[in-house]
């Protein structure tokens, strides 16, 4: 298994649609296996594939999927950990219910905070590992995590959901603290 880089803002890639996967291989499941490896080396709850440069319908998230549901219990001090881990290609969210605001980060918009609002409830239908269909529903911060990646499938970040002032002044701070990192910046984005 391999940490792979993690694309940030403003980079063009990570504003692309990603492609469905049309066949369940070693290559496909070599990459989850780096995707999971990359998120907890992050550490983060959620990756999806473009934003570690793949432009595949695939994403990872350290959450349980218990009984056909992910939801969080009381005894889940281990999410977020290599204790669970939920592997989706090719990820449907098929039905939706109520909504929730939630304050969101994100590995690819780093020092960021966004209020967003999501659906409490979903259903969604994916490929596991094997090229299996499954199907499960998420609720609460479960079903956040998993909206968020599939949002990062479709092209959007929460870097997206602020208004263009905030944008404009996000990517000025984050390109001086680049600089003052001494890295350049990425796909020749101005400094």
């Amino acid at each position: 298994m391999a940490i792979l880089p993690i694309f940030e803002v403003p980079h063009p890639l990570l504003k692309q649609v990603s492609e469905p996967v049309a066949r369940v291989d070693d290559r496909v499941r070599r990459l989850l296996d780096d995707m999971a490896e990359t998120m907890y080396a992050a550490p983060g709850v959620g990756l999806a594939a473009v934003q570690v440069g793949v432009l595949e319908r695939i994403l990872v998230a350290a959450v349980p999927i218990r009984d056909g549901v992910a939801d969080e219990e009381e005894d889940d001090a281990e999410a977020g950990t290599k204790a669970f881990l939920t592997e989706l290609i090719n990820p449907v969210i098929v039905r939706r219910e109520d909504v929730i605001l939630y304050d969101e980060g994100c590995l690819s918009v780093p020092d960021l905070v966004v209020e967003v609002e999501r659906s409490r409830i979903i259903e969604i239908e994916a490929l596991d590992r094997h090229g299996e269909p499954f199907r499960f529903e998420a609720r609460n911060f479960y079903a956040v995590i998993f909206q968020h990646e599939i949002d990062h499938l479709d092209g959007n970040t929460i870097y997206e959901r602020m208004g263009p002032l905030k944008r404009r002044l996000y990517l000025k701070k984050i390109q001086k603290q680049r600089v003052r990192d001494g890295e350049r910046p990425q796909n020749g984005a101005p400094v």
